[in-house]
């Protein structure tokens, strides 16, 4: 099917933005979308040159690409603002949820899953990497149970095989009842990749492997786990330099600081994308972006904690990819990845100035730096021959009212919603709804398992 997205109000192409009330003397007038990508956009006056089987009048939507979201821990949408978790840095909330989340289930992974998904595509994203890292015995195929419940929702999805295994009787963080044994992690590793990796052009699902952090997993299943990603040719994912305690942590069990550790345990690659990222000094900062490492700014959840903030404009311009992650909905307590880029504009501003950051800079991470981390060259940009996936904001709601630019209001006036989706050229979500979902039955079945896990 060929479908003609005709005369947006703006449009974000290029990784800069085009729109009728810009200061730009032209504006995209559409993007032709044949069966699932992008076939051509049209400049002003410009018609399609095939046959259009559906017309979609956009004239009062900002169209942007598929957001991408490059962290996430879809179970925690289990344990938001949980009681005994307030008010507390990192280490010690996760101490106070260790216990809980050893008592998952695959039924709750299943619909922990579903409800983090549809939340994310609500919110405009259209590809979702999450950090799944518990493995308890209720749930030791967690993994092929999140395969099931992303196909249920039409999402994108790279799914890291998360790891633990330095309990706290050895001088790690995690209680024994949350890890397993190396050999059993590296098999099941080496599964979930034969069976669920799609490396191919506009693929729906891919895997990567990801050991939890310093603090929570051994220095040989770190080089272990990058020897089995290279010769199963997937990327690497892992938590790094996210609080003062962490990095004391690696100080006084490996002698190192970080980066360091990283270099040591052979990830120091483009293979490889880092959550947080917070606490690099400049000569780090250089050493990663030659590297070409990957980093993944969730500056909710760093504000939540008070774990600090992400240098992002140094990293790009070291050579690193920055992307936005709305992170653990334990920690954001939220999986809203548009509030999330307004989020990320706002705190980078605290660093760089407000001339420093603009709306560009924010939208530029969340879709094609998004997309670099995950190593897609497929998705996060409206160009032809990239995957279709897009996303339609309206601004008619109050909070925009009186707004001028239409592309910035999208993030200063805070836009929450996407009235409509598109994945792989097909609607998953129409007027604010997903499709062919009862979102109310969905949060029952989540919220009663909510109540279960936190008993």
């Amino acid at each position: 099917m060929n479908i003609w997205i005709k005369n947006p109000l703006a449009i974000f192409v290029g990784g800069s933005g085009n729109g009728k009330n810009s200061d730009k003397n032209e504006y995209a007038e559409g993007v032709v979308i044949k069966d699932n990508k992008i076939l051509e956009i049209l400049s002003l006056d410009e018609k399609p040159s095939v046959r259009v089987d559906q017309i979609f009048d956009a004239s009062e939507h900002v169209v942007l690409p598929g957001l991408i979201n490059t962290h996430h821990h879809f179970y925690q949408t289990l344990t938001r603002a949980f009681p005994d978790a307030l008010n507390k840095e990192l280490f010690p909330w996760l101490k106070s949820l260790y216990p809980v989340w050893a008592g998952l289930n695959e039924e709750m992974i299943h619909v922990s899953t579903r409800l983090a998904s549809v939340e994310l595509l609500l919110s405009g994203c259209t590809t979702a990497a999450d950090h799944h890292y518990i493995f308890p015995e209720a749930a030791r195929e967690a993994l092929d149970v999140q395969v099931d419940a992303i196909n249920t929702v039409g999402i994108r999805a790279t799914l890291t095989r998360g790891s633990m295994s330095l309990g706290e009787d050895e001088g790690g963080l995690p209680p024994r009842n949350t890890i397993q044994t190396e050999d059993a992690i590296l098999a099941d590793c080496d599964r979930v990749i034969a069976q669920h990796h799609d490396a191919s052009e506009g693929s729906m699902m891919q895997v990567a492997l990801a050991p939890c952090s310093p603090f929570s997993v051994t220095e040989d299943l770190m080089k272990q786990s990058a020897i089995l990603a290279r010769e199963k040719k997937v990327r690497l994912h892992t938590h790094l330099a996210e609080t003062h305690d962490e990095n004391d942590f690696c100080m006084k069990i490996f002698g190192v600081r970080p980066v360091d550790y990283l270099e040591r345990v052979g990830w120091m690659s483009d293979d490889v994308w880092l959550a947080h990222g917070i606490h690099f000094n400049d000569e780090e900062i250089t050493r990663l972006g030659k590297a070409k490492v990957g980093v993944t700014h969730c500056p909710s959840s760093n504000m939540v904690l008070g774990s600090g903030q992400c240098r992002t404009l140094d990293l790009e311009k070291a050579g690193c990819p920055v992307g936005l992650g709305v992170d653990g909905s334990a920690s954001s307590d939220c999986s809203n990845l548009i509030q999330e880029v307004r989020q990320a504009m706002l705190l980078q501003r605290l660093h760089y100035g407000s001339a420093g950051v603009t709306h560009f800079d924010a939208l530029r991470w969340v879709t094609k730096g998004s997309a670099q981390c995950l190593g897609r060259d497929d998705i996060g940009e409206i160009a032809v021959g990239k995957q279709a996936d897009l996303a339609f904001f309206k601004l008619d709601e109050i909070r925009f009212s009186g707004a001028g630019d239409p592309l910035a209001a999208l993030l200063l006036c805070g836009a929450h919603t996407a009235d409509r989706v598109m994945v792989a050229g097909e609607w998953k979500v129409i007027d604010g709804e997903v499709v062919d979902l009862d979102i109310a039955e969905l949060m029952v079945e989540h919220t009663n398992a909510s109540k279960e896990l936190a008993r």
